[in-house]
């Protein structure tokens, strides 16, 4: 079936009628795409033969509960699930975060919300990056978060904790996955909280929590569970000890392969590429079109940053997306603080100011809000500003942002840096291709491609269910995130 149909498209490039039982015009759409796709080197799967973690084996088992229990947390309320949860995307399905002090701390999605009298709070979310999913974390080969802070480097990972820009971190984790999850767990906002280890360094914040899951040094007596059972298992050693077992480098690594167990790639996108002519839609192979052809040639040039079949070239653009939340604190306009200048933060290079990872577009339609800081709440809105950022910020509506969510310098930080994204594509140091004129059916069509690179079980809960840590007769914790949504649904 699927050889038939890829002899079949062959035989009409090469100007040989074929009898396919499709039309001309079907038959002359699905030859555009392949001929495009064909020229970059595409077959649906961006694994390319890395060892994917089973969910069910020991060491991700473990790195599941751990993932789930509010006991990483420096005041037992927050779980590194409450910010990325499988049923949401990975992610939390909110523009910007709230971790730590939430009014109800197993509430996720819409409607949670930050505690007014906790320390940190200024009206709205109070972590200023949207949270990234951590599906297919494993198929990222050179960075991980927004601003690529953890990085791979000749000998080894560069971190936040690397005391100098591209040094190397010597406490690095093996690999990409597990470094990340070193530091979520030391960010006031995120997980840590505000009188956890307050005058500690990060070493001090983990060596506590690595006490407090085993029962030893300065975290002894802290949590009742004994997950000694499960760290013995999980690293194939029945007679170790706690403080031999539960150090903080095993908790990352057996997170880690929980994050790398999360690899959805089965998307319609695949199945077309793979020969099945009708698994996407007619408007979404218009959008394939689109999305892969240049500007000169009738199309959006996505592919010049979206590239490969894990859509991403993994290196930081300037994009000219608005500048909303709390921001990171730096001074694009005088006297103010509220904006982010992105990658400039890691590498001091002025021209990385703005600039942000390029994220992957498998799933998606299932991972918003998008951007870095969430602005875009809906799909078509953000290709149309993606397609023109100096005339997306126009008619970008502040609005209709969730109410709460902080718009303090916003209009002013994001009109300096569309103007130095202006600025820099008239100079050529702008990758991001300029697209103006586009209908509504292009965009429409264009959506209709980005929804067809989602793997439809990130839309199944029962599909997911496997990522999800219960308490059951195995093991139970008296810190698990029984999470729910507004409606009080459990997720």
């Amino acid at each position: 079936m699927k050889m038939g149909y890829f002899r079949c498209l062959l035989l009409g490039i090469a100007g040989i009628a074929p009898s396919c039982g499709s039309s001309d015009q079907q038959l002359t759409l699905d030859q555009l795409v392949q001929q495009l796709t064909a020229t970059q080197g595409l077959d649906g799967d961006p694994v390319d033969g890395r060892v994917v973690p089973a969910i069910t084996s020991p060491k991700a088992s473990l790195g599941k509960r751990l993932f789930f229990t509010k006991a990483l947390s420096g005041n037992f309320d927050t779980a590194c699930a409450t910010c990325h949860h499988p049923v949401l995307g990975g992610g939390d399905a909110l523009v910007l975060p709230i971790g730590v002090d939430a009014v109800d701390e197993d509430l996720l999605g819409p409607g949670r919300t930050h505690q007014i009298a906790a320390t940190g709070f200024d009206g709205g979310p109070t972590v200023p990056r949207n949270s990234p999913t951590t599906f297919n974390v494993l198929l990222w080969k050179d960075t991980l978060f927004w601003d690529g802070r953890v990085e791979s480097m000749p000998g080894g990972i560069h971190s936040p904790d690397s005391d100098d820009f591209p040094d190397v971190d010597p406490l690095a984790a093996p690999d990409l996955t597990a470094t990340q999850a070193r530091f979520p767990v030391t960010s006031a906002e995120e997980m840590r909280g505000f009188s956890f280890e307050a005058s500690g360094e990060n070493e001090d914040v983990r060596d506590h929590l690595a006490g407090r899951i085993g029962n030893y040094g300065v975290g002894a007596g802290e949590i009742t569970e004994d997950w000694l059972p499960l760290f013995r298992t999980a690293f194939a050693d029945p007679t170790g000890t706690a403080e031999e077992l539960i150090t903080f480098e095993n908790m990352v690594e057996a997170i880690g392969a929980y994050e790398d167990s999360q690899v959805f790639v089965e998307t319609p996108w695949r199945d077309y590429l793979e020969g099945q002519a009708d698994a996407i839609s007619d408007a979404a192979k218009r959008g394939a079109l689109l999305f892969y052809r240049t500007p000169a040639a009738g199309g959006a040039g996505c592919v010049r940053c979206h590239s490969g079949d894990f859509f991403t070239d993994e290196k930081h653009h300037r994009v000219a997306f608005p500048q909303i939340g709390r921001g990171k604190g730096d001074g694009a306009v005088t006297g103010d603080l509220h904006a982010d200048f992105g990658r400039e933060r890691v590498t001091g290079v002025r021209d990385d100011r703005y600039a942000f990872r390029t994220p992957s577009l498998i799933n998606v339609s299932a991972t918003g809000p998008w951007g870095h800081d969430g602005a875009f709440l809906d799909l078509e809105t953000l290709v149309r500003y993606h397609l023109d950022p100096e005339t997306g910020w126009t008619n970008y509506s502040l609005a209709d942002l969730p109410a709460g969510t902080q718009t303090e310098g916003c209009v002013e930080n994001t009109a300096v840096l569309v103007q130095e994204f202006v600025d820099g594509k008239a100079a050529g140091k702008i990758r991001l291709p300029v697209v103006r004129g586009f209908t509504d059916r292009q965009v429409t069509d264009l959506v209709a491609f980005l929804e067809a690179l989602t793997d439809p079980r990130v839309l199944d809960a029962a599909a997911l269910e496997p990522w999800i840590a219960r308490n059951n007769a195995t093991f139970t914790d008296s810190l698990l995130l029984e999470a729910h949504d507004e409606g009080l649904q459990s997720l």
